[in-house]
């Protein structure tokens, strides 16, 4: 009688609450062209994931599934299946998606399917589908862009409510996915300062692995927001099928990966709900970060084309348009320069032949010149003494050379030694009755302060309006926040993290609604900010402090798995005098290209070099920057001495390799190396290019013509047994 009872309620409540007829048993197929996402209501209203995998062709076959048929062993029991956003305090004894105190203590939560509702987008499908709470007035919206042709899913939910006062969330993540493989292997990237997107890889095994970071602001320093996952074996380029993602959030953000006891993976991206447990006002709208994925059938390589293709298409600023060169002063000059230093840099950039001149750091300030890091942070007029013609006499002088004028801003920071600290030391980002602990001699402003967030606006504007002509802004974010408290906030601490991000995005869309087409760069301490949501703002990052091209290697590597290469900037430097001027310009010519070195230093051959090297990237960028990358050999591979990428344009007629020798061993076998994404059909003529003057190719079957079935076969000795060597080769169709 009592089981009889319990049947009777739980249909009773269904029914009373309008959910769904059990007989409906409805399926919603979330699809690309090689993908399938499936997910079902359960006979009890709920809903579930009953497939993740490579696409079905029959539709018919998407009814084949049971939503409760990965339970575990009490399955007799307890029918639970992997439930799509699941809530704390069910039946679900694994990490939930959400977690919520209601206004009369009640810490559970139960979601039942609503409705659901497909359209067309750019690129693909949205599918948003509605579910609520049955006890309580809490609904959930999730939405998943499917974009057909690039294999990229994007996810993300919105919470709201209708209790009369605020509800407190625990916990508040974007998405959960399900997987049932015998194993699972973890390629996660790592950061340091000069030390970003190091590789290492994991088998998970039973339990939590969590990937997280809680540094506000800088939120990349120490990990990256992306990572990737082997089904069955370790993560490989060509072959096997890997998951990647990443989650577009620019603050503390959480990857949750969850083995369960019958060895079933759950995936769980979101923002970080460390010291963040919100308030949400009765009908505020709760928008979770979006999470990107991809599924490949044919390893890493496949999946990083995919990324790269949505990313140019549908993510980047201005993602399908040119990008500029530069020559930057900041290792020629550091803070200390005048105006007619920078003239004559501007005339130098000319000389090298790129496209714009960057001044960087030490421009500003009066009162508190900046003229080292201790000062001058918040303070953004000209330093008077420094440049008395102020900005318009730069962009003048880069007009009268021939360049295009770009500069460096850092408008989230502060230094106590400023005036706009002064004037408002609540701005800041400070603890009240503790010492003050300073990262780099600078606090974080609070951008959930509407105030602070027009006055940082007003940073690029008042420039701007003054300036209509200025090309380019380098955005810097030296410091994670510190001494975590918001004046402004008082008693919604718990708010700061997340509303202070949001306040950013503010500041951002303000810029690139009004100034679109000024091109960003997006620098953090180095590559400390690299998520996809900044980039919707950004038509690029700044890699790494790092610019040694050994090193660069490494990190340019690590980032390509995610990153297309004009969203990398990258520079040639003094880093490493070691290696040649030739192999440190070929590394930096797989991004975004930009110069930071005195060419006063230069002999006459190195400056002849980098003047037909920028000639000849400018006229392969078709090829680099909207080219399909194929990475030929892992710099991590053997023993870390040798390392190749080919990009190849979409029409397959043109292709450029890059092959590293680093340190090879004495006697070391050198192997030819087969390229990728070639018509087997054409005929393919192959140059060594970006030679030394002077210097001609020891490259074997230089200037000669192969089928691309050859090419990838057979391939080519891109390799040899000199320290620091480099070689670009270019690849024509015939």
């Amino acid at each position: 009688m009592y089981y009889m009872k319990k049947l009777f309620f739980i249909l009773l409540s269904l029914l009373n609450f309008g959910i769904i007829n059990a007989a409906e048993q409805k399926t919603i197929r979330i699809s690309t062209d090689n993908t399938d996402l499936i997910l079902q209501v359960g006979d009890n209203g709920r809903l579930y994931q009953t497939y993740l995998g490579e696409r079905l062709l029959h539709t018919e076959d998407a009814q084949n599934f049971k939503w409760y048929v990965h339970a575990g062993s009490d399955g007799s029991v307890s029918r639970r299946g992997w439930e799509v956003y699941s809530g704390s305090g069910n039946e679900e004894y694994f990490e939930p998606a959400i977690a919520i105190t209601h206004n009369d203590g009640n810490p559970s939560t139960y979601l039942y399917y609503v409705s659901s509702e497909t359209k067309q987008i750019d690129g693909g499908t949205e599918t948003i589908i509605n579910l609520r709470d049955n006890r309580y007035p809490v609904d959930v919206k999730l939405h998943y862009v499917a974009y057909n042709k690039e294999n990229v899913i994007k996810t993300w939910s919105e919470i709201k409510h209708n209790e009369k006062k605020p509800i407190r969330m625990s916990a508040y993540a974007t998405t959960m996915l399900y997987f049932c493989n015998s194993a699972y292997y973890l390629t996660e990237f790592s950061s340091d300062w000069a030390k970003e997107a190091r590789m290492s890889s994991q088998q998970l095994q039973f339990g939590k692995k969590v990937i997280d970071t809680k540094l506000g602001s800088r939120a990349a320093m120490l990990t990256h927001p992306f990572f990737e996952i082997g089904l069955e074996q370790p993560v490989n380029e060509h072959q096997g099928t890997v998951l990647m993602g990443t989650l577009g959030w620019t603050g503390n953000f959480r990857f949750t990966f969850e083995v369960d006891n019958v060895g079933n993976l759950r995936v769980i991206p979101s923002i970080n709900p460390y010291a963040s447990e919100y308030e949400l006002k009765p009908n505020e709208i709760f928008t979770t970060p979006e999470f990107i994925f991809t599924l490949s059938y044919n390893g890493a390589s496949q999946g990083s084309r995919n990324i790269h293709e949505w990313a140019r298409k549908y993510s980047l600023k201005d993602g399908m348009g040119s990008r500029y060169t530069l020559l930057n002063n900041w290792e020629n000059t550091g803070f200390n320069f005048n105006q007619e230093v920078l003239s004559n840099l501007m005339k130098e950039a000319k000389h090298l032949g790129v496209d714009m001149f960057l001044l960087d750091d030490g421009w500003f300030g009066n009162k508190h010149p900046r003229n080292n890091d201790r000062a001058g942070l918040g303070d953004w007029e000209v330093n008077h003494s420094k440049l008395p013609g102020g900005i318009p006499a730069l962009v003048q002088a880069a007009k009268d050379a021939g360049v295009k004028f770009g500069i460096w801003i850092e408008p989230e920071m502060i230094n106590p030694n400023s005036e706009l600290f002064e004037k408002h030391p609540d701005w800041a980002i400070t603890l009240p009755n503790r010492d003050t602990y300073y990262y780099r001699n600078q606090l974080v402003l609070d951008l959930s302060n509407p105030q602070v967030q027009d006055y940082v606006y007003g940073v690029v504007e008042n420039i701007m309006k003054e300036n209509p002509e200025i090309a380019y802004f380098k955005w810097d974010c030296n410091s994670p926040i510190t001494n975590i408290y918001s004046h402004y906030l008082k008693d919604k601490q718990g708010q700061l993290y997340i509303d202070h991000v949001r306040g950013v995005y503010n500041v951002m869309k303000r810029v690139k609604e009004n100034y679109p087409k000024v091109q960003m760069m997006l620098c953090s301490g180095g590559g400390a900010r690299c998520d996809y949501e900044a980039l919707k703002y950004f038509t690029e990052f700044w890699c790494s402090d790092n610019t040694d091209p050994i090193q660069r290697l490494f990190i340019q590597y690590g980032y390509s798995f995610f990153y297309p290469a004009k969203s990398m900037s990258a520079h040639v430097t003094t880093w490493n005098k070691n290696a040649s001027i030739k192999f440190r310009t070929d590394v930096a010519m797989m991004g975004k290209l930009g110069f930071d070195i005195k060419l006063s230093d230069m002999s006459g051959d190195d400056l002849t070099y980098c003047q037909g090297a920028v000639k000849n990237y400018k006229r392969l960028r078709p090829a680099i920057m909207e080219g399909d990358l194929y990475r030929l050999v892992s710099p991590y591979e053997g023993l870390r001495t040798h390392a190749a990428n080919q990009f190849v344009c979409k029409d397959k007629d043109k292709a450029v390799v890059f092959a590293f020798d680093v340190y090879p061993g004495y006697g070391e076998k050198l192997l030819p190396v087969r390229l990728q994404g070639l018509d087997a059909n054409k005929q393919y003529r192959v140059k060594e290019i970006n030679m030394m003057p002077g210097q001609g190719s020891s490259l074997e079957g230089n200037d000669r013509v192969f089928s691309g079935d050859y090419l990838m076969k057979v391939g080519l000795n891109l390799f040899t047994g000199n320290k620091l060597y480099s070689r670009v080769v270019e690849i024509t169709a015939e």
